[in-house]
């Protein structure tokens, strides 16, 4: 911290002792002003004369009032004023040297008031002081002295004034920081959030998926161990497929937690619409029969592609865990107009194959997926049986608006 730093901050704590010093200097160049006769003998140059005992003790008091000044400062105004008009009328000093403190005064005045009023008392002092000093002083009324009064209160109140608005400049441009501030720290914090979320859906996808195929192609290899040895390899050789492409997707997406600055980063892309027939082929090999319909020739957005893989990813993993193998899945991705349209149908017996409430957060997950790049979701038992799950995604991903009416299930 530097000297000067260390005399301001001391002068913030201790604000009555600044001001009875400013209160002796102002009385100090009041008195010297008061000796002081710029006419000299029969006027010409400098000269000296005596203040008479009112005029100083008129200025004592005007200097005295200043003390007070922070704390009360349209009563000091005030009083200062009443020191002034007496020194005016009485003839004390012609020149009312007084009018320094009331100077003072209406510069405090003005630095803690907003402009309408720091005019308005401006105004009304000037006709004060100059009206009592050129209807009842000494001088004539156009006397330099009388006008005088009016520029110096004029100089108060403009300093006055002129403080006020910069210390309102700075705090408005302290509290933009701070705002800033604030806002940039919320805006990180969202997006930290929003990036554990998104990971946390692709964990569970991939997990979800791949562990589902592996406990299915694990039981045939357990039923068909002893008669059909051949079949529980191809299982178990299934197993190992499902778990080296769940270990590789994992890794992929842990790897999105690694520092900037690691060696190495992850550089497997994003699965899409383009690894379908190798996503539906994996269910088709645990014994799931899907049937699959694309009628769509537009590349679609990273997101929403990824989006797209992830819905029909999700919704197989129900069928196959909630429907069992027996059932059949239908798998449409059909453009129409604007939007992309993800339907999974299956045939499951009954509702058993609807998810069961906190029974996981695939649901959950594919919702939010969807509305993340501005589509609709709607998921729910097909009349007759089975289960349907629809999407409508937005060849550009665009957010979701607000307000806007909420997923249905």
């Amino acid at each position: 911290m530097t000297p000067l730093d260390r005399a301001r901050d001391g002068v913030k704590a201790h604000p009555l002792a600044l001001d009875a010093a400013l209160a002796a200097g102002v009385l100090l160049a009041m008195i010297a002003g008061s000796f002081a006769d710029p006419h000299g003998k029969h006027g010409v140059g400098w000269g000296i004369r005596t203040p008479g005992a009112l005029s100083l003790v008129l200025m004592t008091l005007g200097a005295a009032a200043l003390i007070l000044r922070r704390r009360a400062p349209m009563a000091v105004l005030a009083a200062t004023c009443v020191f002034s008009v007496a020194e005016n009328i009485t003839g004390a000093d012609p020149r009312a040297p007084v009018a320094m403190a009331v100077v003072v005064a209406l510069y405090t005045v003005a630095a803690g008031t907003d402009r309408h009023t720091t005019w308005r008392i401006a105004l009304l002092t000037t006709v004060v002081l100059a009206g009592s000093a050129m209807l009842a002083g000494p001088l004539p009324w156009y006397a330099q002295e009388n006008l005088g009064l009016v520029a110096w209160a004029g100089i108060g109140a403009c300093a006055g004034d002129a403080v006020r608005s910069r210390r309102a400049f700075v705090h408005a441009i302290r509290e933009r920081a701070d705002r800033a501030e604030r806002t940039r720290e919320e805006e990180a914090r969202r997006r930290v959030a929003e990036e554990r979320l998104r990971i946390a859906r692709d964990l569970h996808d991939v997990v979800a998926h791949h562990i589902a195929l592996v406990n299915v192609q694990a039981g045939v290899a357990a039923h068909v161990m002893d008669k059909r040895p051949d079949q529980a390899k191809e299982a178990l050789a299934h197993v190992r497929e499902a778990s080296r492409s769940a270990l590789s997707e994992l890794r992929a997406t842990v790897g999105l937690l690694r520092q900037s600055d690691d060696p190495e980063a992850p550089t497997e892309p994003a699965p899409g619409l383009d690894l379908l027939d190798t996503l539906v082929g994996t269910f088709r090999s645990a014994g799931l029969h899907v049937e699959v319909v694309v009628e769509n020739g537009t590349p679609l957005p990273a997101a929403v592609d990824l989006a797209a893989y992830r819905v029909i990813q999700e919704a197989l993993t129900n069928v196959q865990k909630h429907a069992g193998t027996e059932a059949k899945a239908e798998v449409s991705v059909v453009r129409v107009g604007p939007n992309v349209e993800i339907s999974v149908l299956d045939n499951g017996p009954g509702d058993d194959d609807t998810p069961t409430p906190g029974g996981g957060h695939g649901l959950l997950g594919m919702r939010e997926r969807v509305s993340a790049v501005g589509g609709a979701l709607t998921t729910g038992p097909r009349y007759g049986g089975g289960f349907r799950v629809h999407a409508i995604l937005p060849v550009k991903a665009q957010p979701p608006a607000k307000g806007s009416p909420r997923d249905t299930a």
